[in-house]
């Protein structure tokens, strides 16, 4: 006796719908994405620097570009900066956090995950910090695009001093800020979003409570509320 034939309406395995016919995987991390996205960034804090910086302005101009980045560069020594608290504890986190999402919404294995303590959400996270450590030693040694090549920070003739203090708290603290938000998002946000159908009202909580990933959205062309872990705001559903 010849074996039953499948009903056409059967199920479809597992297998078939987790690989449609014609898809096509995405890769495990977006690189062109993420350059793209990264050097945006990196855009928007120099012009910051620029525009409100009266002292990159004058030295990034001027002088031999090559020697005096050189030079900038060789000033690196020590901990402490010309800082203060803020921009060295703060501000260069919420870097950090920032370009750290910038290297989740574009890893495969980490843009769905949620705050869990799993192998592969710390997994995900720790290499989000390796790209922010990438990101912040380019941000304040590369060339052309840093500070020590726009502006000069640590020449001796701009009586300012480069340490490794943003080196080191910008992918570190970043990242304990990004896991931060990851929680907040999980755990709070989600609460408060589910609440109603307040469209502003839940692109408001989503947004201020989750400052790194909103300037991350953005970067990619995205409203600073998107999240890949679940629908959009107009979305009521706890």
């Amino acid at each position: 006796m010849p074996p039953a034939r499948p009903s056409d309406d059967a199920a479809p395995s597992d297998a078939a719908k987790a690989e449609p016919i014609g898809a096509v995987s995405r890769p495990s991390f977006e690189w062109r994405p993420a350059l793209v996205e990264s050097f945006r960034f990196l855009l928007i804090e120099h012009g910051f620097r620029m525009a409100f910086q009266e002292t990159a302005r004058r030295h990034a101009w001027k002088g031999h570009f090559w020697k005096d980045y050189v030079s900038s560069v060789k000033a690196l020594r020590g901990w402490e900066d010309d800082n203060g608290f803020l921009v060295n504890y703060v501000g260069h986190p919420l870097q950090g956090s920032t370009t750290g999402f910038i290297f989740v919404q574009n890893h495969a294995a980490g843009r769905n995950l949620t705050f869990e303590n799993t192998r592969p959400y710390w997994t995900s996270r720790l290499k989000s910090m390796a790209w922010s450590a990438a990101y912040s030693t380019y941000f304040e040694i590369g060339f052309p695009f840093s500070e020590a090549a726009l502006g000069n920070v640590g020449h001796p003739k701009r009586n300012s001093k480069m340490a490794y203090v943003d080196l080191v708290m910008t992918p570190v603290l970043g990242t304990a800020v990004l896991v931060g938000e990851d929680a907040l998002d999980k755990h709070v946000i989600r609460r408060l979003e589910g609440k109603g159908c307040n469209q502003p009202w839940r692109a408001v909580v989503r947004g201020l409570l989750n400052p790194s990933r909103s300037m991350a959205n953005m970067v990619r062309g995205r409203v600073p509320w998107h999240r890949d872990t679940r629908d959009g705001i107009t979305d009521c559903r706890p």
